[in-house]
């Protein structure tokens, strides 16, 4: 889907719309349902930020609203209101801290439909003349921070450099280079929906959803990357950013392992299929709704279409509808209630 540019916004204006509230636990933890925006971060996180603790949540959620499909176009504050209208949260994951910067995870909520899927973003701020000046995926502040944050460790920065330089390079029909379904090669799982977008209605087919076979229902990285909890402990989301210019998706986990851009190799555990709706959507019936991204040389990340790209092993092509849409391999077609074995080649 295409990006749109972040609406700023003053953090003294934006605090008047939100509700703050620290968490005591010494590990990130879901705050208590509150309008509008919700902020989560470790108390120790809490006490290096301080009295400027609000401010960021406010900077990183005004960023956040302005990249979302709801506050498209929309002053933050205006886009807020319309989330709060249908029960839907922003929620600001403050993760790490140290002096003048900070990292986590931003997201808006999904609707409480079938099939929505949420939007989110990893983010780092920094403190710059007084105030938070937060870069979200796809801000330019968030691909300069990336390179300068002690909060990003050498070896998750190199992967991030290295996705983004070479989809800079190979532009968007960077081949996605041997990656997974979801399982362990050589198993098999059954598609229950094609190539569909991400939140079932807008922009590109991105998505597939897979349950069942024989894989124990452990849904596992696609390819190797740095993988981050988008919903925190304990939430079925995962992202998994891949050294090849590409990222994968994966919601609806249940005990789901938790990562905070953390390494991880082709085929890490991340969780079992599952009907988690940590930030909003709905799932009938165990599934993992796994959803392929792409990057650009901003870190702008934006979901991506699987027509014509090979994903274990299997080719995968649009249907005349979403969901309908069926995979090819040496002269096999596998459509959606067919069981599929993940190859490497």
């Amino acid at each position: 889907m295409p990006s749109n540019l972040p609406v700023r916004i003053s953090a003294t204006v934006f605090a008047a719309i939100t509700i703050f509230a620290v968490m005591p636990a010494a590990e990130a933890a879901p705050s208590p349902a509150v309008s509008g925006v919700t902020p989560k971060m470790p108390a120790a996180v809490a006490e290096t930020l301080g009295a400027s603790r609000q401010s960021l949540v406010d900077a990183v959620a005004a960023d956040a609203l302005g990249r979302s499909v709801a506050g498209r176009g929309l002053a933050p504050s205006v886009a807020l209101g319309k989330l709060v209208a249908e029960e839907r949260k922003v929620v600001v994951d403050v993760r790490s801290a140290a002096s003048g910067w900070a990292r986590g995870v931003a997201y808006v909520e999904a609707a409480a439909t079938s099939e929505a899927h949420p939007e989110g973003w990893l983010f780092i701020a920094r403190f710059i003349n007084g105030q938070w000046v937060s870069g979200v995926e796809g801000d330019a502040e968030f691909a300069e921070y990336v390179g300068s944050s002690p909060l990003v460790g050498a070896a998750e920065r190199r992967t991030m450099s290295a996705y983004a330089k070479h989809q800079s390079s190979m532009g968007t029909t960077a081949n996605t280079g041997g990656m997974l379904l979801p399982w362990m090669p050589d198993y098999y799982m059954t598609v229950t929906g094609g190539p569909h977008a991400s939140d079932g209605v807008n922009g590109y087919w991105s998505s597939l959803d897979l349950a069942g076979g024989n894989a124990s229902g452990r849904v596992r990285s696609s390819r190797e990357g740095t993988a981050t909890s988008m919903c925190g402990a304990g939430g079925g989301w995962t992202r998994v950013i891949h050294p090849n210019g590409f990222s994968t998706d994966y919601y609806h986990l249940w005990n789901a392992t938790y990562y905070n851009g953390t390494a991880v190799g082709t085929s890490a555990l991340l969780g079992n299929i599952g009907t988690d709706v940590c930030a909003g959507g709905s799932a009938t019936g165990a599934h993992v709704h796994w959803s392929l991204r792409t990057y650009d040389a901003n870190y702008n990340g934006a979901y991506t279409w699987l027509h014509g790209r090979t994903i274990g092993g299997w080719t995968w092509w649009n249907g005349s509808q979403q969901y309908g849409g069926c995979a090819t391999r040496l002269g096999v077609t596998a459509c959606p209630g067919t069981a599929i074995y993940n190859r490497t080649s």
